[in-house]
């Protein structure tokens, strides 16, 4: 099927955030937990929704967080995240491209919204936004890109997608839909990562969102071909 729709991660992809969520994620723990060495067990678990990243850095380094604590750390950490600068040539990018587009994010809805409207991105996505408090499941499960398709009225073949992390690659292949891998974010540590977002099923990696508009119309020409 021709590619109809592009949904575009958030955080890690439309604005570097990713790198100052796990900075405060690692500060609050820290504080909490003298001694502990939180940054190896925390920065692969990026990508998931914070009270997963802090409840499986609790379990890796046998330490407790009450209900409290989690809710001060995200709050902490989506406050300073919010306030993360665009990618460069994002905006540019994103009206170079014609698919309708839509934002599918692990974050809760209300984050997204603020953070789009902050950044002028709005204008791109409208209502088109699916986010993690909005389904049962977040990524790594598909759940928020399945019901970004059926929001949207497109088969999940038909959607091009754009993620960061190992946990969104995963979850849009799961959809059934086709991934570029993102690594120009600030948390992103060289070629590892590039290769784990391949592994999991990413099609084409990138760092420089002003190659975005040509990637997308690559992928249009191919979907196009297979069609007729």
């Amino acid at each position: 099927m021709p590619i109809q729709a592009l949904i575009c991660d958030c955080d890690g992809v439309l604005i570097d955030s990713e790198a100052v969520a796990a900075r405060v994620l690692v500060r609050e723990l820290e504080a909490r937990w003298p001694g502990a060495a939180v940054a190896p067990v925390l920065m692969p678990l990026l990508g998931q929704r914070i009270e997963r990243v802090l409840g499986g850095a609790s379990e890796a380094l046998g330490r407790r967080l009450t209900p409290e604590d989690v809710d001060a750390i995200r709050a902490v950490a989506e406050t300073e995240a919010a306030e993360a600068p665009l990618f460069p040539g994002v905006s540019a990018a994103l009206e170079a491209v014609t698919l309708t587009k839509a934002c599918a994010s692990n974050s809760y809805a209300a984050v997204v919204r603020r953070v789009l409207e902050r950044n002028g991105l709005a204008r791109f996505f409208n209502e088109r936004i699916y986010c993690a408090d909005m389904v049962a499941r977040p990524k790594p499960a598909p759940d928020v890109y399945l019901a970004a398709a059926q929001g949207l009225g497109v088969a999940p073949d038909g959607c091009l997608v754009v993620e960061d992390s190992v946990a969104g690659v995963s979850a849009a292949r799961a959809a059934g839909m086709t991934v570029l891998g993102f690594v120009g974010g600030a948390h992103v540590g060289g070629d590892a990562h590039a290769l784990e977002l391949r592994e999991v099923g990413a099609q084409e990696i990138f760092d420089d969102m002003r190659a975005l508009p040509a990637l997308v119309a690559d992928w249009i020409q191919k979907a196009e071909a297979r069609a007729q």
